[in-house]
């Protein structure tokens, strides 16, 4: 059983949610590119009314929609101008000397360590798995797969848009952006294991009213 959500909890979540869909209006104004705008920002479109509507069935720990709501503005930033001309990435390459924007490195990086701690969450609820190796293990692979196909989508944009889809893929003439991407997905996914873990727990026991 779930113990419903505090005052604290439900403001908190309005918080996040508005704050989401203020930087959806802002960066929507004047993208770099509108296409790719609407491609990069698709997942915050789905996933909040979705997690508008399972609110009072199927809450989620505070952790988990931080977390989401985290990786919702990495994506907008990122679709607002388009992950190879991000700001911060480029200062991030000036300050550590790298030969190209790393902004995209980051988004994938969550593209892990987010889904990690939401895949988590669902199996412990919702599974017999209990903590320990073998959802450390599924977790990941979870992750995994989440990455491989959003390099499906990115195919099938390329096959679909042509040269259009350039900024959406975001290489930055990197032969080997792919397998960086879903290695970085997968290092994200077991460092929100390794990191959060015990955290989570205390956030769930708390949410089952233990």
């Amino acid at each position: 059983m779930t113990a419903p959500p505090s005052a604290r909890e439900t403001r908190e979540a309005l918080v996040l949610l508005a704050l989401v869909a203020l930087a959806l209006l802002v960066s929507g104004i004047a993208p770099r590119e509108r296409s790719t705008w609407v491609m990069e920002t698709a997942p915050v479109f789905v996933a909040a009314p979705l997690l508008w509507f399972t609110w009072d069935r199927f809450r989620l720990t505070p952790l988990a929609y931080r977390l989401i709501c985290l990786h919702a503005l990495i994506l907008i930033l990122g679709g607002a101008y388009t992950y190879a001309h991000v700001p911060l990435g480029f200062w991030l390459q000036d300050l550590f000397g790298l030969a190209r924007n790393p902004y995209d490195r980051i988004g994938h990086f969550a593209q892990g360590f987010v889904p990690a701690i939401v895949a988590r969450e669902i199996l412990l609820r919702r599974s017999p798995l209990v903590p320990g190796k073998w959802l450390f293990f599924l977790v990941s692979c979870v992750c995994l797969a989440i990455s491989a196909l959003y390099e499906f989508i990115e195919w099938w944009a390329a096959l679909a848009l042509g040269q259009g889809a350039q900024e959406f893929l975001g290489t930055q003439g990197d032969p080997w952006d792919t397998q960086w991407d879903m290695f970085l997905a997968l290092c994200g996914a077991v460092a929100a294991q390794l990191l959060l873990a015990r955290a989570h727990d205390r956030q769930l026991a708390r949410l089952r009213g233990a």
